[in-house]
């Protein structure tokens, strides 16, 4: 059995943490249902208590905090069109084979994976297809973006 020192010391870690947490005596209860990404009105509809405005429509969504308990701006996914690193949730920001830039993933070494062209995509090179294969299906067709096949996914004619 736990003596009344460790029952004390648990009941004020108990009460500590919900105060954090946004349940403690000087709050009401958090009865908020919406994850990260849904749609709200207001920060009390989060379960993270963060309503924060979209930067493509006049919308807002729950976001994240910080460790730091400060709201998160929403920021693009991967595939979005974007003009600086700072919109994006990797923090990339990527010129594509366009002239437009779109938010791209990051690398497990951080760095910013280059954008590369879907499967069936014209091409005039390997390193411009997302699977790093480029060839010509027929003698007189152009060149595309194919995936790689077989057991040791090569490029190879489909």
């Amino acid at each position: 059995m736990a003596g009344p020192g460790w029952t004390l010391l648990l009941l004020l870690l108990l009460l500590l943490l919900g105060s954090m947490a946004g349940y403690g005596p000087q709050k009401k209860l958090n009865l908020s249902h919406k994850g990260i990404g849904e749609p709200c009105g207001r920060h009390e509809e989060c379960q993270s208590n963060c309503c924060t405005i979209n930067s493509l429509a006049p919308h807002t969504l729950c976001t994240p905090k910080t460790i730091f308990l400060q709201c998160l701006p929403w920021r693009k996914p991967n595939g979005y069109r974007c003009s600086h690193d700072s919109e994006c949730q990797s923090s990339c920001c990527v010129r594509n084979n366009s002239p437009q830039e779109l938010c791209t993933p990051q690398s497990i070494f951080l760095q910013c994976v280059p954008w590369r062209k879907p499967n069936g995509d014209f091409c005039s090179s390997h390193q411009e297809c997302h699977s790093q294969c480029c060839i010509q299906l027929r003698e007189y067709s152009p060149f595309r973006c194919i995936p790689r096949t077989g057991i040791l996914a090569q490029c190879l004619p489909l």
